[in-house]
């Protein structure tokens, strides 16, 4: 078996973190760069990061989360929050980047912009929130993955209450909305579930060769 298959069948979903030990900040700051590199329908990138240490602001949180103990236990929460809509400029502000970073000129990748906003931007509002939120899960597989392969542990975490973290978090006047957390930390001890045989159906059952 891989080492990557090892870290794989490691991780699982924690329920209990050990909240004596933290994740350092440059551990940190490798997985919020993992996420920054994660990619992303045509790259636009359509949600915004926020990882929150603070602990009062945390104890709040989790009453919006049915007061589930990873939120407060785990090192740090992160927040993956999309876009629930946009316009022009969220293909502007990528292409201003893109010539910006690869030294090209506006006629180069015009159109590509033109693609891109005739594929997004007649979409109704329910689908471009429905869109930018499946951006998010690709941002917490990849998370999850990383954190493996640096034995953090994780726990994805869907048990909130968006319209409550919105507002704890100034979300409304900002156009983003939670999508989804992610606890990172260590396992506690004492967490049962972490010796639980992992329950998968087998590559017969799940996987098909053509």
């Amino acid at each position: 078996m891989t080492k990557v298959l090892d870290k794989l069948n490691w991780r699982y979903a924690t329920k209990q973190f050990d909240s004596s030990k933290e994740v350092s900040e440059e551990d940190l700051e490798t997985l919020l760069e993992a996420a920054r590199l994660t990619p992303s329908s045509y790259g636009l990138q359509p949600y915004h990061i926020i990882a929150i240490k603070d602990k009062g602001l945390r104890k709040k949180l989790k009453k919006a989360s049915w007061n589930q103990p990873q939120i407060t236990d785990c090192s740090y929460l992160l927040v993956l929050a999309n876009k629930p809509t946009f316009g022009n400029n969220l293909v502007d502000d990528y292409v201003d980047n893109l010539i910006e970073t690869r030294g090209v000129s506006k006629q180069d990748v015009e159109g590509y912009s033109q693609l891109m906003k005739s594929s997004l931007l007649d979409l109704s509002d329910e689908q471009k929130n429905s869109w930018t939120t499946k951006q998010t899960y690709i941002v917490l597989g990849n998370l999850m993955n990383i954190a493996a392969e640096m034995k953090i542990d994780t726990c994805p975490m869907e048990g909130i209450d968006n319209s409550q973290y919105n507002e704890l978090l100034g979300f409304t006047n900002k156009n983003l909305n939670a999508s989804v957390v992610i606890a990172i930390g260590y396992r506690s001890e004492e967490d049962k579930t972490q010796n639980f045989p992992k329950v998968r159906y087998s590559k017969k059952q799940i996987i098909t060769h053509i």
